[in-house]
């Protein structure tokens, strides 16, 4: 199993990675300036975006009650009252998973089980953020944080190993900590290609602790990075930006639809590391719901009673949207008129 013995050659493979800058940011500038959903098809792709946000809290100051808040936001990231208007009340809409510091996962597990609910919770470990305690604590504190309910770890890496090349060091101490984390799936912050291959379920661009976080050049070469792998062992591994992103968050799931396709597109391959990304979604929803952000070229409907609901299925990696509006009143002469649209995006489709 590449996943715990590579054979040697990998390790030739990882020393002789090399990035073209230039390509790199030359795709991220189109990925960054393709055109994005629109209306109905925005609500769509922020309803999925929301459904892959690790809500996040890692504060000096985080309490039980901060922790207690942040886990049933997360059961009801979206105002009652949109999901209504949009007919998604009953889909049961949350976040991926909650993630906090270890000592405050018994806290997380204890109101998800109150509540009903089987939401995972992610821990970071390892010494987050800095990786820079002895490596038996570090997995100590793996073990412990597993031990309390964690179903996900967030770990970071050696950086010293990584940045002095030992590459053979640095997967034996991952291999490490993926047995510690036994059942629990494993994040890893960073060195892409040897965090695959040690276990690394995930690959996570960074603690969000540092100057410069999730940026998309970064994002287009870790998602190379596992495209590449995936295609030499048939491993899928999965994509995880965290760090500084408040807004955008349709450009990172565009990125992701592009560079590994709508197969990624869930949260058992992609999730956004966040603690204030929420509130941006939930206003974009909000302005689609209100047709706050209506262009010019529908500005004819301005004077309509307008009633929009959406039913998504998310069925063989494509996404459904079923969009009925209600229109009456339009002319005098009209009496009553009513159109259905059936709006499909398909995953050979390109983000339009």
């Amino acid at each position: 199993c590449y996943h715990r013995d590579p054979p040697q050659h990998y390790f030739i493979w990882v020393s002789k990675s090399r990035v073209n800058t230039q390509a790199v940011l030359k795709r991220a500038q189109q990925i960054q300036s393709f055109r994005l959903p629109k209306k109905q098809w925005q609500a769509a792709w922020l309803l999925r975006a929301v459904t892959c946000i690790d809500l996040t809290t890692l504060s000096g100051d985080d309490t039980p009650s901060n922790v207690q808040r942040l886990c049933l936001k997360a059961l009801q990231p979206i105002r009652s009252d949109l999901l209504q208007d949009m007919d998604m009340h009953h889909a049961g809409i949350t976040t991926a998973a909650v993630c906090v510091y270890p000592s405050r996962v018994s806290d997380a597990v204890k109101t998800l089980k109150a509540a009903n609910s089987s939401l995972p919770v992610a821990s970071v470990a390892t010494g987050f953020p800095a990786g820079q305690t002895p490596l038996q604590t570090r997995l100590e504190e793996v073990r412990l944080a597993v031990a309390d309910g964690a179903a996900e770890i967030d770990i970071v890496i050696n950086r010293t190993l990584a940045l002095t090349g030992q590459w053979q060091a640095l997967y034996e101490e991952l291999v490490q900590f993926r047995t510690a984390c036994g059942n629990a799936h494993m994040k890893s912050i960073l060195a892409s290609l040897v965090s695959m291959m040690a276990g690394s379920d995930f690959i996570k661009t960074s603690t969000g602790k540092e100057a410069v976080n999730a940026t998309i050049p970064v994002a287009v070469v870790m998602s190379r990075a596992i495209r590449d792998y995936y295609i030499r062992t048939g491993y899928k591994i999965g994509f995880k930006p965290a760090g500084g992103i408040r807004t955008e968050s349709l450009v990172w799931l565009v990125l992701v639809k592009e560079e590994l396709g709508s197969e990624w597109l869930s949260p058992e391959l992609f999730r956004i590391g966040a603690s204030s990304l929420l509130a941006d979604i939930e206003t974009g929803t909000t302005r689609t719901q209100t047709g706050a952000n209506r262009t010019q070229t529908d500005h004819h409907l301005n004077h309509l009673d307008k009633r929009v609901s959406f039913q998504r299925n998310f069925t063989n990696h494509s996404m459904f949207l079923i969009c009925h509006v209600d229109i009456f009143r339009l002319k005098r002469e009209i009496n009553y008129f009513q159109t259905i649209c059936v709006c499909v995006l398909s995953s050979s489709r390109t983000a339009a």
